[in-house]
């Protein structure tokens, strides 16, 4: 087992030190040993350019830091949208589709948390580094690269539009009557220019203030969605709950959107980076107790907006592409301004929160690249305008194809793999276990239904398209 991972570590690492320094992937030592060096909080199986990089940087976080980390980016707005799922789905399969789908996401967790440290005197804190462990130097960037960067950067670009398209909304409400409304491209701008100014933290485990807030934002806005419409006096006489649309594609992008719901898992590797180990604390027990702390949570959050959202609304949810911002448009016209106003506030508030850490991978990435070249730690300056550079990609990216959302479907197809199907390969590949074991039949299954779920949403959201058309207003937010 591990003479495979390190040879292709090996390999990896002979490459770089011809002076071409690839994406994600930090030098390895040659010095195998345990990956922890005692009560000094130092890593034996890291080597000292880790100690300047922004994810492994510090490892003094704890179960605490741990969970609200994964609260924060696995408690998404992505939540708001399985009410629309469920109108597509009806009761019993929308509670199966969802069911199923955190057992698959927590079970995937499961195998990253255990292959942090599969290998001897080697921690994986980066999920690309784990891929080409596991896949080999070309596979392994060849699958992972794109769907690393795309759930990173393209998080952020996302976030971006999500979050100003929200100010935008928050305005309208309080003040209906502005003579000088701000536009939707100035609100991308004050969401990009917050965002950048709280992505500033030297590294992941300093982001726990933000994720305590943003996790307890994430809470709180979910909390509301549901408790609104039990608190309020509803005719339920009024409420229908028949499928309009049963088509094929439909009830596939209707399955896309519970997938979508369950993210993170990107940065599972990133988050046990972030904490102490050693041979008789290993970081996998800590962070798996974050990880059943966390998911409680989310689970809650997910199950009760799912289900008493349906049962109130019914078929009044819309259930057309780019749901969020005409989601939270029901709390503008059903209830009062100040609840309105509470759940965008809030809102906000999680995408601002979440933004630094989805875009950490990306400046770990760039750090990277410029360590590899001068051989020195970034300074306070370097690291800052690295990270304006970034946020100025994700607000051109925000404004010139604001109508991503409407393809989330299609694209988050791609990077459904990190979730639900990279981890299962990398445990049959790393792990090694007897084939048709247990083990080995049932990660060969499951991996092979991501790619089939992959295919099917991205037929379907193709098929959407060709029927409804996409107003691509390239520059135009």
């Amino acid at each position: 087992m591990s003479e495979l991972t390190l040879a292709r570590l090996s390999d990896l690492e002979s490459q770089e030190g011809e002076g071409s320094p690839s994406l994600m992937s930090q030098t390895l030592s040659r010095d195998p040993h345990a990956t922890s060096g005692g009560n000094d909080d130092s890593d034996g199986g890291r080597i000292p350019v880790e100690e300047w990089l922004p994810i492994t940087e510090s490892r003094k976080g704890n179960v605490y830091t741990a969970t609200f980390h994964l609260l924060c980016s696995g408690l998404g707005f992505h939540v708001l949208v399985l009410p629309a799922a469920f109108a597509v789905l009806g009761w019993l399969w929308g509670m199966i589709v969802l069911t199923v789908g955190f057992a698959w996401k927590l079970y995937t967790i499961w195998l990253l948390v255990n292959l942090h440290e599969a290998v001897d005197g080697i921690s994986f804190s980066r999920y690309l580094r784990l891929a080409i462990a596991s896949f080999g130097v070309k596979l392994g960037k060849l699958l992972g690269i794109f769907p690393v960067m795309y759930l990173s950067g393209g998080a952020c670009a996302i976030l971006v539009i999500t979050g100003g398209k929200t100010i935008k909304q928050l305005q309208d409400i309080m003040s209906a009557d502005v003579t000088v409304p701000l536009t939707t491209l100035q609100c991308f701008l004050i969401f990009s220019i917050l965002a950048v100014l709280m992505s500033q933290f030297p590294n992941m485990n300093s982001l726990f203030g933000l994720s305590l807030v943003g996790s307890v934002m994430a809470v709180a806005y979910s909390t509301a969605v549901w408790t609104l419409p039990l608190a309020s006096e509803r005719n339920q006489n009024n409420v229908s709950y028949t499928i309009k649309d049963t088509s094929f594609d439909n009830i596939i992008n209707a399955i896309g959107f519970i997938a979508l719901a369950f993210r993170g898992s990107n940065l599972v590797l990133e988050i046990q980076g972030t904490l102490p180990s050693d041979s008789n604390n290993p970081s996998s027990k800590t962070m798996w107790r974050a990880v059943v702390i966390s998911h409680v949570i989310i689970a809650i959050c997910m199950f009760l907006v799912a289900i008493v959202v349906y049962w109130a609304c019914g078929d009044k949810i819309p259930a057309t592409g780019g749901p969020i911002g005409n989601y939270l448009k029901l709390y503008e016209q059903d209830y009062s301004k100040q609840a309105a106003c509470f759940i965008h506030l809030t809102f906000i508030f999680y995408c601002l929160c979440s933004y630094p850490i989805y875009l950490m991978p990306s400046c770990d990435n760039l750090e990277m690249v410029y360590i590899t070249k001068t051989q020195k730690p970034c300074s306070f300056f370097v690291r800052m305008m690295l990270r304006v550079l970034l946020g100025s990609v994700g607000f051109f990216i925000a404004v010139g194809f604001s109508f991503l959302t409407y393809l989330a479907v299609l694209i988050g197809a791609v990077g459904l793999l990190v979730t639900s199907t990279y981890p299962c390969f990398m445990w049959v590949s790393i792990k090694k276990p007897q084939r048709k074991s247990l083990m080995w039949l049932l990660n060969v299954l499951v991996g092979s239904l991501g790619p089939s779920l992959s295919v099917l949403l991205v037929v379907s959201s193709a098929l959407l398209l060709a029927d409804n058309g996409l107003h691509a207003n390239f520059f135009k937010p």
